[in-house]
């Protein structure tokens, strides 16, 4: 350690070289945590009050149906998640959902494979339109999907007559399984949620894939100049989302015995605000799937503690996700504003 000699001839010893490194270290860990697993802190205290607050609330009744109703969204938000972190935006999943359940109850009539297949088959397809619009022709993900939502829904009203037509699932269809199966108490969607979440994380964490998509939101000049497949990355990302969102509404469909034609109308942004809240940046380049299942159930949580309170208006759930999606956007902004 060096040392200087002062005027009264004491020896006065200088900071230790790195102190403030660790120090700016220590916070940039501290900020990274808080972005990634913010959700979940704030989940934890939420659902601490709420058991606390509300009788009802710490039921199992009541826990069971949070997370049947949290599985349908969440599925759509997973691939949400994977597009926002290659730097785009998916517009048309809300139709593609309402499509995918449209689409299994009329293949219904085939049995099960052709209630599955149908709505993976062109919601699939969708989202390939998708992902060769934004990577190959160059479109931004703004217009290509808000364009695929129109062609989506457009399609949906084609296919039930302007929505005059609900087509049924019989009730001695296996394929309803998917939907109303329940094993220990606890629905099947909720076990495939999870199970398409593990796989999920598996893929970013574990794979190439993943690194290239993380590259490629992070900087796209950057991950073309490495090498990567950028566009192929892309086309990816948007396919498993149309796929994900047709799955979801395959998933409502067997759940509700029919292909519901009024679904779907805002999920979109349901499912955006729940990656957003979960601590993916919408620049792209940085987001946890786990974080988007807590994002997921927070938001279903405040919805169930709003009906607990039975004294407000079911629109004012819309008001506090919004001003809690503001919230979070703002803190993001300046976490990563104090990591750079």
């Amino acid at each position: 350690m060096s040392t200087s000699t002062t005027p009264t001839g004491f020896h006065e010893s200088a900071p230790a070289p790195g102190r403030a490194t660790r120090g700016a270290a220590r916070r940039e860990l501290v900020a990274g945590l808080l972005q990634r697993q913010g959700a979940a802190l704030v989940f934890a205290a939420v659902m601490a009050v709420a058991w606390i607050t509300f009788p009802g609330f710490g039921t199992a009744g009541n826990l069971r149906t949070l997370a049947l109703q949290s599985s349908f969204l969440a599925v759509i938000a997973l691939g949400m998640t994977l597009v926002i972190i290659s730097g785009g935006i998916d517009l048309s999943v809300g139709s593609v959902y309402a499509l995918g359940g449209v689409l299994a109850a009329y293949g219904s009539r085939w049995g099960f494979f052709g209630a599955l297949l149908l709505p993976l088959a062109v919601c699939g397809l969708i989202g390939l339109i998708n992902g060769l619009l934004v990577a190959r022709a160059a479109m931004a993900p703004f217009i290509a999907t808000l364009a695929t939502l129109l062609f989506a829904r457009g399609l949906l009203l084609a296919i039930t007559g302007e929505g005059a037509t609900t087509y049924k699932i019989d009730s001695d269809q296996v394929f309803l399984e998917i939907g109303r199966g329940v094993l220990f108490g606890i629905g099947y969607p909720v076990y495939i949620t999870l199970a398409l979440f593990v796989a999920g994380g598996l893929l970013l964490r574990r794979t190439g894939f993943g690194h290239a998509l993380f590259a490629t939101g992070g900087s796209e000049s950057s991950a073309v100049l490495m090498g990567l497949p950028v566009a192929r990355t892309k086309i990816i990302v948007y396919v498993l989302s149309g796929l994900l969102a047709g799955f979801s509404g395959a998933m409502t469909a067997a759940y509700l015995q029919s292909g519901v034609t009024v679904i779907g109308v805002g999920t979109e942004l349901d499912a955006i605000a729940a990656v957003v809240i979960g601590g993916t940046l919408l620049t792209g380049g940085a987001g946890t799937l786990i974080g988007t299942l807590f994002g997921v159930l927070l938001r279903n949580v405040i919805q169930n503690i709003i009906n607990q309170i039975g004294t407000l208006d079911g629109n004012f759930q819309s008001v506090v996700s919004g001003a809690f999606l503001l919230v979070v956007v703002v803190v993001q902004r300046t976490l990563s504003h104090g990591r750079r």
